[in-house]
C-alpha cells in the first residue's frame, strides 16, 4: 500500500498540468529540481573606488525591483566586487537593479568561481579557467529597473564588474539562484569526532548537489552522467537520502545511448560498474520489476565480458578505453590487474542477478569464468588502485594487500575516486582504524583549505604554502586550485565538486555504524559497529520500510552498547 501511495504521488507531480489556455495535448517537460535565492555571506574583495554600500548585498532580497530606488548600491567607472555565497552551489546569479541615469542596459561581466582563485581568473590557459560543459565566464547585459539570471554552473564565488568606463549603475540585489533537489536526509552520522561528522555530511551534499535531472560527475564539469562515477555516488544516496529516480534515469539513460557491444562512456570499466550498480540498486530496493527491464541487455553484456578472457585466463579487453581512475591511468600493469578483479566482481554480480531472473544458464557461464579468471594473479605493481580491487574480488588476501601497498605510506596516492574502494579494502582487511585516520588526513585536508564540497582529485603534495580556496592568493603563496591538477583537470578546470568522491559517507555508515545490507529490499541488515577511539556514534540509515536507527556507545570496560530500533519488514543481524 505505502509503495503504491509513493507512486500515485510521483505520477501526480509528473503529471503537472499547464494553465487552461494551452491546448489539453500540450505537454510540458517537468523537473525534478527546486530554486532557492541566497544573499551572499561575505564581500571578499572589491575595487578601491567606484563602489558605494556594497554591504546591502548581504541583506536578504526579494528579487523585486522597485520604485523607492532606496538603499542602492551604487557603482560606477570600472567597479568591481567579488562575493561569498558560503556554500558550493548549483545555479546561477539573480540580479535586480534600480534607477539610473541614461535608462539603458548595462554591461557587467560575471564571472563565477568554486574557488576565489577561479572567480577571478581570465580565460587564459595559464590557470586554464575554461567555459567548457558551462558558461562560467561572461559579458551581459542588465536592465534598467528589472530583473536579469544568468548562469548555470557549479560555484561558490562571483565577481561582478562594470565595464563601462563612463556608465553609472543602481544595484539592489544579487542573490545566488540555487538550484538543488530538495531532499530529506532520512540517513544521518553523528559521532564523537566533530571531523568525521562533518566529512560525513559533506559528501552527502557533495552527491545532493549532482542529482541534478540526471546524476552527473560534477556541476561545473562535466555535468554528464559517467556511470564509473555513478558507484560511489549510488551508494552515498542509499544511506543519505535512500532510493531516488535519478538513479535508475541516469542508470537507463547510459544503455539507451550504448548498444552492445559498444562500452559506457566509451570505457571497458563503465559497462562494468553498470552491472555492479544494478546489484546494488536490487540490493537496496528489492524491486524485481526494474531488474526484469535489464534483462536482455544485462545478458548480452555478460556474454560479451565471457568472450574477453584469453588462453591465460587473462582479462582481453583491448575493444575499449582500458581505465580504472585518472591517477593510475598510466600505469597499465596497474589497470591491468584493476581489470581482472573488476571482471570476477562483475561476474559474480552477474551470476547473482542473473538466478534472480531465473536465467539459470547465463548464471552458470558467469560462475565458470569467474572461476577461470582467479586462475591467473597478476602483479598489482605497488598500485593502491590495483591492490584494492584484487582484494575486494577476493584475487588477493585483503590482509596482504592492505600491508604490502595500500597501507603504505598512509594517504600517498590515494585518489578521490579509488580512495573509497581503497577504504573498503582496508575494512575488509580489519584494519577499520586505518581507515578512519587516512579519512581525516585525505578528505579533512580539503576541509582545512575552505572546501565546502569534495573535489575532483587531491594530492596531500599540494599542501605546503597553498592558499585556501575562500581567500586571495597572497604573494608567494601556491594556488591550490590554479597551479595542481593533471589530464583532463588542469589548473582552474579541475572540479571542486565531484561526487565520486563521497565515499567516507557510505564507508562510515557501513563500518562505524556497521549498517549492511544483506537480502534484496533491505529485508535483512547485519549491524557490526567499530568505534575504535570513538566514545559514541549514532545515526539512522533509510530502507524502503522504513527508518533504521542505531546508538553504538563505548562503556568502561570497552564493551560497545548498541540501541537499534528498525521496521517490522527489516531483520536486524547483530554481531
Amino acid at each position: 500500500m505505502r509503495i503504491l501511495l509513493l507512486l500515485l504521488i510521483s505520477m501526480q507531480a509528473a503529471a503537472q498540468q499547464l494553465p487552461p489556455v494551452f491546448a489539453k495535448d500540450r505537454v510540458a517537460q517537468n523537473t525534478a529540481t527546486v530554486r532557492s535565492y541566497l544573499s551572499p555571506e561575505r564581500i571578499v574583495w572589491k575595487t578601491d573606488s567606484g563602489i558605494v554600500n556594497a554591504e546591502r548585498f548581504l541583506l536578504p532580497g526579494n528579487g523585486q525591483a522597485d520604485l523607492a530606488n532606496r538603499n542602492m548600491c551604487k557603482l560606477k567607472g570600472r567597479a568591481g566586487i567579488l562575493l561569498d555565497y558560503g556554500k558550493e552551489l548549483h545555479g546561477g546569479l539573480q540580479i535586480v537593479t534600480g534607477m539610473y541615469k541614461g535608462n539603458k542596459p548595462v554591461k557587467l561581466r560575471v564571472r563565477f568561481g568554486e574557488s576565489v582563485s577561479e572567480a577571478m581568473s581570465d580565460i587564459e590557459p595559464k590557470k586554464n579557467a575554461t567555459n567548457d560543459h558551462a558558461m562560467r565566464d561572461m559579458i551581459v547585459e542588465v536592465p534598467w529597473l528589472g530583473k536579469l539570471e544568468v548562469g548555470n554552473t557549479g560555484f561558490r564565488f562571483v565577481r561582478i564588474d562594470l565595464l563601462d568606463e563612463n556608465a553609472a549603475l543602481d544595484l539592489k540585489e544579487v542573490r545566488a539562484v540555487f538550484v538543488y533537489r530538495d531532499l530529506a536526509y532520512k540517513g544521518s552520522f553523528n559521532c564523537s569526532d566533530p571531523l568525521l561528522n562533518k566529512i560525513w555530511l559533506t559528501g552527502a551534499y557533495t552527491v545532493q548537489l549532482n542529482m541534478q535531472d540526471y546524476l552527473w560527475d560534477g556541476i561545473k564539469r562535466d555535468r554528464l552522467v559517467w556511470v564509473g562515477d555513478m558507484h560511489p555516488e549510488v551508494s552515498t544516496i542509499y544511506s543519505v537520502f535512500g532510493d531516488n529516480e535519478v538513479i535508475s534515469k541516469s542508470l537507463d539513460l547510459s544503455k539507451e545511448i550504448t548498444p552492445l557491444p559498444h562500452y559506457m562512456n566509451g570505457m571497458v570499466s563503465y559497462s562494468m560498474w553498470w552491472v555492479l550498480i544494478q546489484r546494488d540498486v536490487y540490493l537496496h530496493t528489492g524491486n524485481l520489476a526494474y531488474l526484469q527491464q535489464q534483462a536482455a541487455y544485462l545478458k548480452g553484456l555478460l556474454q560479451h565480458f565471457v568472450t574477453k578472457i584469453d588462453a591465460q585466463h587473462k582479462e582481453s579487453l583491448q575493444d575499449g578505453t582500458r581505465f580504472l581512475d585518472w591517477p593510475s591511468s598510466e600505469d597499465p600493469k596497474a589497470v591491468h590487474a584493476g581489470l581482472q578483479a573488476m571482471m570476477i566482481m562483475t561476474l559474480k554480480a552477474g551470476e547473482e542477478l542473473s538466478k534472480v531472473l531465473g536465467d539459470n544458464v547465463t548464471a552458470a557461464t558467469c560462475a565458470k569464468a569467474v572461476a577461470e579468471l582467479k586462475q591467473y594473479i597478476p602483479d598489482a605493481n605497488n598500485s593502491k588502485q590495483a591492490a584494492a580491487l584484487m582484494a575486494l574480488s577476493g584475487l588477493a588476501p585483503a590482509e596482504k594487500m592492505n600491508k604490502e601497498i595500500i597501507a603504505v605510506n598512509g594517504v600517498k596516492n590515494y585518489s578521490t575516486f579509488y580512495g573509497y574502494y581503497m577504504l573498503q579494502a582496508k575494512a575488509m582487511a580489519g584494519d577499520q582504524a586505518g581507515a578512519i585516520a587516512d579519512i581525516k588526513t585525505y578528505w579533512g585536508a580539503m576541509l582545512s583549505m575552505g572546501a565546502t564540497t569534495f573535489w575532483e582529485d587531491f594530492n596531500m603534495d599540494w599542501l605546503p604554502n597553498a592558499s585556501r580556496i575562500d581567500e586571495l592568493v597572497k604573494p608567494g603563496q601556491k594556488d591550490i586550485h590554479g597551479d595542481y591538477g593533471a589530464y583532463c583537470y588542469i589548473g582552474l578546470r579541475h572540479s571542486l565538486c565531484h561526487g565520486w568522491a563521497s565515499g567516507p559517507t557510505p564507508w562510515l555508515t557501513e563500518h562505524v555504524l556497521g549498517i549492511k545490507v544483506l537480502a534484496p529490499g533491505c529485508r535483512v541488515i547485519k549491524i557490526k559497529p567499530f568505534l575504535g577511539d570513538l566514545s559514541y556514534a549514532e545515526g539512522t540509515f533509510p530502507t524502503p520500510y522504513g527508518i533504521v536507527s542505531v546508538k553504538h556507545t563505548k562503556q568502561a570496560n570497552g564493551k560497545i552498547h548498541s540501541e537499534i530500533k528498525s521496521p517490522k519488514e527489516v531483520r536486524v543481524i547483530r554481531e
